[in-house]
């Protein structure tokens, strides 16, 4: 294994030497061990179909379609993130992906389709950063804290999980790193000991400290990208401002159970 790893500030890392596809367990172990320390991996250069793409990820785990999310015709098991035909930019804030669920994916990845001639760049935060740069007093005010997790924008069936409750400070299992395991403020419904008002408040803060420039990498897609992140130790959102072109995306998540907190 010959793996070319060059880290990106401050979060994530390119890395070359894979082909996106079926892996071996010893590959996925390594990545695995990558993707808990730098949080997002960029593989360029991935001249792969959706077939290739969904082998890679079924390598991580059980891929989980969300549900709402429109699937990719001849890969149903993928959603597609798409501008074309919008009258309006799609919206996007930083969050992590259905949190909630119980278990959501530990790891989403999107392969580039269609990149535009000018921004749709993809943003990244440092969740482990985020957490260790904390006033230490606000770290153990956190520190035993726990967040509901409510679905926002998806129409679900009945029976669907639509709440999940999981800790503010995540420690995450491969690294032992705490990270502020945050979402949207939208999704971030109660916190808990906490009254609503001062709930709302201590999210509003969090996401502003976590969001800040300095702890924000943007990656600006290439064609043949494809990119895996960490959600137990980042957030991502899309930025939709600006674009010029057709931005289309196919994304996949994936369930790990015996690796979620």
């Amino acid at each position: 294994m010959s793996l070319e790893v060059s880290t990106r500030d401050p979060v994530g890392a390119q890395v070359r030497g894979v082909t996106v596809g079926r892996l071996n367990p010893t590959m996925v172990s390594h990545l695995r061990a990558l993707l808990a320390v730098h949080g997002v991996l960029v593989l360029p250069d991935q001249h792969v179909d959706d077939d290739a793409f969904t082998q890679f990820l079924e390598s991580f785990g059980t891929l989980a379609f969300t549900t709402g999310e429109t699937p990719v015709p001849a890969a149903p098991a993928l959603n597609v993130i798409t501008n074309v035909g919008r009258t309006r930019p799609p919206r996007s804030s930083f969050h992590v992906d259905t949190s909630y669920l119980r278990t959501p994916p530990a790891y989403t990845a999107l392969r580039a389709v269609t990149v535009p001639e000018r921004g749709g760049q993809t943003l990244f935060t440092n969740q482990y950063t985020a957490y260790a740069t904390l006033p230490r007093q606000l770290q153990a005010q956190i520190r035993s804290r726990v967040v509901t997790h409510v679905v926002t924008g998806l129409d679900l069936d009945e029976d669907a999980e639509t709440e999940a409750r999981h800790p503010l400070a995540l420690r995450h299992p491969l690294t032992g790193r705490t990270a502020l395991y945050l979402s949207t403020r939208e999704r971030c419904r109660a916190v808990s000991g906490m009254a609503p008002e001062d709930a709302a408040a201590l999210i509003d803060e969090l996401l502003t400290h976590s969001t800040q420039p300095d702890n924000v990498f943007r990656h600006a897609w290439r064609p043949y990208d494809v990119v895996i992140w960490d959600n137990r130790c980042v957030m991502h959102k899309a930025d939709h401002d600006g674009v010029v072109g057709d931005r289309v995306m196919h994304r996949g998540t994936v369930m790990d159970e015996a690796r979620w907190g």
